[in-house]
């Protein structure tokens, strides 16, 4: 599913229904169903497929007909189904499974919308009929896009995510390494800028001072572990320049490496 079909497809409403029952729907060949929950959650399934729990939104693909939807015996829910075709009608529209917005106050306001067209507005004339049909037809178009739209915008920030959570996993292990914003968002997949918003929100800080708290860290722990001198330290956990080291480590830490050394054999 994705917006090349969308634009290739005319989408032609078909019928509405509101229910909160559980049902088996099935429908004519080439009819795509488009299911939003308005109140609590159902599960839907089809045909050797497990049931999947919906809040939101569900599309149906004609090839996945008859589709059972089932309301939980405890609680109640409320749901629309929307029929709909596509032209023409050899057009490719795969649009299937959970859907996903953070516009739900927008899409509701469009279906009360498309029943205010079905059963409100009367029309006296085949001009007023094709313009009622136009109107249907552009409320449900808008209605696939910001279901289409917002739902890939929800996967997106999961990859985006675990990609971040992937980064922050091979900073922890290749600290040593010489790590540098470009290096690690390219790794990424993402640009610099994109990179440091989503690393800043997923750890709280940035790139550059997260690696430097875990590169004391590090350091810290071969001070009270090891006997090794500090120089060399401060070259195992990625700082070239001894000074420098000295210099973040006392900002991190709060002592230079020779006081915290000296306060270590105090213990």
């Amino acid at each position: 599913m994705d917006f090349q079909q969308l634009v290739a497809m005319i989408p032609v409403f078909g019928q509405l229904e509101l229910s909160s029952l559980s049902q088996t729907i099935s429908a004519s060949a080439g009819t795509h169903l488009l299911i939003m929950v308005l109140r609590g959650h159902i599960s839907v399934s089809s045909e050797g497929v497990a049931p999947v729990v919906v809040t939101q939104g569900f599309a149906c693909h004609p090839s996945r007909l008859p589709l059972h939807i089932q309301v939980p015996k405890t609680k109640a829910a409320e749901y629309a189904v929307i029929s709909y075709r596509v032209f023409p009608e050899e057009s490719v529209w795969t649009l299937h499974g959970p859907l996903r917005t953070h516009s739900e106050i927008k899409v509701k306001y469009m279906l009360d919308e498309l029943i205010r067209t079905i059963h409100e507005i009367k029309t006296h004339s085949e001009e007023e009929i094709s313009i009622q049909q136009m109107r249907k037809r552009l409320i449900l178009e808008r209605m696939l896009f910001i279901y289409l739209y917002e739902t890939h915008m929800g996967e997106d920030k999961k990859a985006s995510a675990a990609s971040i959570e992937e980064s922050v996993s091979y900073i922890n292990e290749h600290y040593m390494l010489k790590l540098t914003l470009p290096m690690l968002a390219q790794r990424a997949g993402m640009s610099e800028g994109h990179y440091t918003v989503l690393f800043k929100q997923h750890t709280g800080s940035t790139m550059t001072h997260y690696l430097r708290q875990i590169r004391i860290e590090k350091a810290k722990e071969m001070f009270i572990q090891t006997r090794l001198p500090a120089k060399e330290i401060a070259q195992k956990v990625g700082f070239a320049d001894y000074f420098h080291f000295s210099r973040i480590f006392k900002q991190e830490v709060g002592c230079s490496p020779t006081e915290f050394l000296k306060s270590l054999t105090k213990i």
